[in-house]
């Protein structure tokens, strides 16, 4: 307010009424900014208050440097170390095996170079319709000519084909590594863990794969998962961002992917996000803690919408497999190309909705969605994505669609 103040008065033909009209404007859109519904929880979600009173801490008083050897030093260290033990506990793997980094980015190009430069591995076997983090990765790696890329088959629903896989490892006894995501962060799709897998134990293969979005919405039994790097991050299930996780399996040794200090048990140099992984497993405890009750929360609301949009707008269609094997949190809808339609998302912007048309690490991009031209290349749909969290309502998807109905 006080900037707006002085830039008022700075203005030569402002007046008191001017100052009241204004005041008034802006008191209107801080209301409307309070009443704003958030349906792109795949891209981001909301801090969770108990998990800031955890983290708060650690922002002000305790502030020691973890590696330093007196007592303020001492009590983060204790804090990272317990974080460790909580969500090796959760997760059902070994505290050793668990690294914290910045986020699901640096743990998948920290797995995947170290699979390519450490454990041998010279083709990667991956799909087009992985996150940027891999597939940038893999681009990168390929063009250096340390690693060849072979791309599986996607199906007309967004899945996999597995089938393809089987093909591709058997047909080459060279060292592959094979990075799928878990679940899909535009359409949702899941992908088999355990099929997987153990494909790549029957021919020697290294696999990776991105749970940025399964971790912390889905239960994980790492112990007897055949996979040997995963990723996480807190910032998808309430809790900080720039805090995430790297599964590191204890049968597989790779070099760090950052150099200059012995932080992380030597994986991972620079000083530690205290306050970040604390909150990072706090909000890995609550999302466990109430993983049933706020995944069929979340999951009806899925559903529901998909419904309502069925009924007040028969031309729309669903990409992927929203109604089988598909992460409960993310309904990606295809709307019919028109004049309304194809500004959808900036007027549901100016509706105070929040959804995406893709990733969020591409969406200020406007390039499209690789993951929607792989499986519909129709240029007569415009997609949208809705991500649902704890905390939305029955109510507000109402009100989304009947936005979208007067819209389209």
């Amino acid at each position: 307010m006080r900037w707006l103040r002085t830039c008022c008065n700075a203005w030569p033909h402002w007046s008191k009424k001017d100052d009241r009209r204004a005041e008034s404007h802006y008191i209107c859109d801080t209301a409307s900014m309070s009443n704003r519904i958030y349906l792109d929880n795949a891209a981001t979600t909301a801090l969770d208050p108990g998990v800031l009173e955890v983290m708060l801490p650690y922002l002000r008083d305790k502030f020691g440097n973890p590696s330093s050897i007196y007592s303020y030093g001492r009590e983060t260290r204790l804090a990272i170390e317990n974080a460790r033990k909580s969500v090796a506990r959760i997760l059902n793997a070994h505290p050793a095996e668990i690294f914290f980094t910045s986020g699901g980015t640096e743990s998948s190009n920290t797995a995947i170079s170290g699979a390519v430069r450490d454990l041998g591995c010279r083709r990667i076997l991956t799909s087009p319709i992985e996150h940027h983090a891999t597939l940038h990765t893999v681009e990168y790696l390929t063009k250096r000519k340390e690693a060849r890329v072979e791309y599986l088959r996607v199906m007309n629903d967004g899945h996999v084909d597995l089938d393809h896989l089987r093909e591709l490892l058997a047909a080459s006894d060279e060292k592959t590594l094979v990075s799928l995501m878990h679940a899909n962060n535009e359409i949702g799709n899941l992908t088999d863990l355990h099929a997987v897998g153990n494909l790549c134990n029957d021919f020697e293969a290294i696999f990776h794969s991105d749970t940025v979005q399964t971790v912390g919405h889905f239960p994980f039994d790492l112990r007897n998962t055949p996979v040997h790097f995963i990723t996480g991050s807190a910032h998808k299930f309430h809790g900080p961002k720039g805090a995430g996780l790297l599964y590191i399996n204890e049968n597989v040794r790779i070099q760090p992917f950052l150099h200059g200090g012995g932080q992380e048990r030597n994986m991972r140099a620079g000083t530690e996000n205290v306050y970040g992984i604390a909150g990072f497993a706090k909000a890995l405890e609550q999302a466990t803690e109430n993983h049933a009750a706020e995944s069929a929360h979340i999951r009806e609301l899925k559903y529901y919408m998909a419904q309502q949009l069925q009924a007040k707008l028969p031309a729309v269609s669903f990409n992927g497999d929203p109604f089988g094997a598909s992460n409960y949190t993310v309904l990606n809808v295809s709307f019919p190309l028109s004049e309304k339609s194809e500004m959808l998302l900036m007027n549901l912007d100016m509706a105070g909705i929040c959804a995406s048309g893709g990733s969020a690490c591409t969406s200020g991009a406007q390039q499209g969605s690789h993951v929607i031209q792989a499986i519909n290349s129709n240029p007569n749909q415009v997609p949208v994505r809705f991500s649902f969290s704890k905390y939305n309502t029955k109510a507000e998807v109402d009100t989304v669609v009947a936005r979208l109905t007067d819209l389209i």
